[in-house]
């Protein structure tokens, strides 16, 4: 399919939908997976599945813009996230060694972003400001146009912390320091405490009203960076260690500390994310929508209501649709969890917030006015 075919398609598909809750995902690898992987996001996921049939090393596709259309996600929290060499899950190329060649292959992912939107006919509005905001989620006549939060997930790129600064003019509004240990932090399956230059970039973050997420944090660098950063501090995508226990993930006083801080959690639509006894390779039939609002009831319980709580997929973050609930075949299926929802007693209003709201709230706090 040429890329006006694909404009096209975008374009149908956005004027069928009929209007339904708004859904923010606050965690999706669309750079990674377009650079990294040859993916064209613009296709339809049938043809994006076609292309890689026998193949699926990365998981069975789930993310296509038309697929985001027509799920009503108005808004994506987009990722900078390049792969370190030592990484013995993901074995994609290229990778990284050292910090100049983690800061290059993130320019080339936002320079990605940046040709999504300006694009003859943009399929993508990169949201820096609180306008930026409010043109995506009202958004009439050009429906085929997706927001994106650019987040940067390992801070590795930064090569020091003046060096935020750069990229904040480039339209990154969230940074997650950690990963797996960066030169900022420890992380997931790598304890420690920020390092010095981890503290110096929560204050060249602070002042320049970033968004930390507080995702992959080891436990103790997670609550070092709760006392120090005074600014927005959120959980992309993290789920409770109740149901998955290991560090990847929150225990309820982490849960709790967010929450105190007025911060959102994005839950994960993995598999072995929501329950810790599921392994790749499983029946995928096994995991069903009940799971994922077991975890987010369990949210909601700790922090005392339903405002806390979000979707942050993570969806082709290095699994696919055999690894995902039984009833999420693609990202636009994330509408059904609004009936499963309102089935287990959430309100039209918990729904709402649960699906998108909730997110909409701390970027109107956090989005600086110009």
């Amino acid at each position: 399919m040429d890329p006006a075919s694909s404009i096209e398609a975008l374009e149908n598909v956005a004027a069928s939908e009929e209007t339904r809750p708004i859904v923010v995902d606050s965690h999706l690898d669309l750079a990674f997976n377009a650079l990294s992987l040859k993916r064209d996001l613009l296709l339809e996921i049938e043809e994006i599945r076609r292309r890689e049939e026998q193949m699926h090393s990365y998981g069975i596709p789930t993310v296509s813009l038309p697929e985001l259309l027509r799920g009503n996600v108005k808004v994506v929290f987009a990722t900078l996230w390049t792969n370190p060499c030592n990484n013995q899950v993901i074995d994609v190329r290229p990778c990284y060694s050292n910090q100049e060649e983690a800061h290059g292959q993130a320019l080339q992912q936002i320079e990605y972003y940046e040709r999504l939107e300006k694009g003859d006919r943009g399929v993508i509005s990169i949201i820096r400001t609180k306008d930026d905001l409010e043109d995506a989620l009202t958004q009439s006549d050009s429906r085929n146009s997706v927001g994106v939060v650019i987040l940067m997930e390992g801070a590795d790129p930064i090569r020091e912390p003046k060096e935020v600064r750069e990229w904040f003019r480039r339209g990154v509004r969230i940074v997650g320091p950690a990963w797996k240990a960066t030169r900022y932090a420890g992380g997931t399956g790598a304890p420690g405490p920020l390092t010095q230059d981890g503290r110096n970039l929560l204050e060249e973050m602070q002042s320049l009203g970033m968004i930390l997420d507080g995702s992959h944090f080891s436990e103790e660098s997670f609550f070092e960076a709760l006392d120090r950063f005074k600014g927005e501090f959120v959980v992309s995508h993290a789920n409770s260690r109740v149901f998955s226990p290991s560090d990847r993930h929150l225990s309820d006083e982490m849960i709790s500390s967010v929450t105190k801080r007025e911060g959102v959690i994005g839950t994960v639509l993995y598999n072995a994310f929501l329950d810790g006894s599921w392994k790749k390779g499983s029946g995928k039939e096994e995991i069903t929508l009940a799971h994922v609002v077991r975890n987010l009831r369990h949210v909601c319980s700790v922090a005392g209501d339903r405002l806390h709580v979000g979707i942050g997929s993570d969806l082709d973050g290095g699994f696919g649709a055999e690894s995902t609930p039984k009833e999420i075949d693609t990202i636009a299926d994330i509408q059904k969890l609004g009936t499963a929802l309102a089935r287990e007693g959430f309100s039209t209003s918990d729904v709402s917030n649960v699906l998108g709201q909730n997110w909409i709230r701390v970027l109107r706090r956090a989005l600086p006015s110009k």
